[in-house]
C-alpha cells in the first residue's frame, strides 16, 4: 500500500484595509511573499446617479428654496 500526501491546492486570503492610502505597499508586500502567483483587487460596483441621490437624501444632503430665484441668489452668492 502506497502513502500518498496531499498537497494544498490554491488558496484564497481576504485582507480588509480600512487606509486606502497603503493598498499599494500592502500589494506590494503581499507579492513578495514566497508561493504568491497573482494579486486581484475585486472592481467596486459604481453607483448610478439614482442610487447617489437615494443616498444624498438618506445622509441629509438635500437643500430645499422656495422659488427658481432663491436658488439663482444662493449660487451667485
Amino acid at each position: 500500500m502506497a502513502n500518498t500526501s496531499t498537497v494544498p491546492g490554491e488558496g484564497q486570503i481576504l485582507v480588509e484595509i480600512k487606509d486606502m492610502s497603503l493598498l499599494k505597499d500592502i500589494k506590494k508586500a503581499i507579492s513578495m511573499l514566497k508561493g504568491v502567483g497573482k494579486i486581484t483587487m475585486p472592481r467596486r460596483k459604481r453607483e448610478s446617479a439614482y442610487e447617489r441621490s437615494l443616498r444624498d437624501l438618506d445622509e441629509g444632503r438635500v437643500y430645499k428654496y422656495e422659488s427658481l430665484g432663491d436658488l439663482v441668489k444662493e449660487i451667485e452668492e
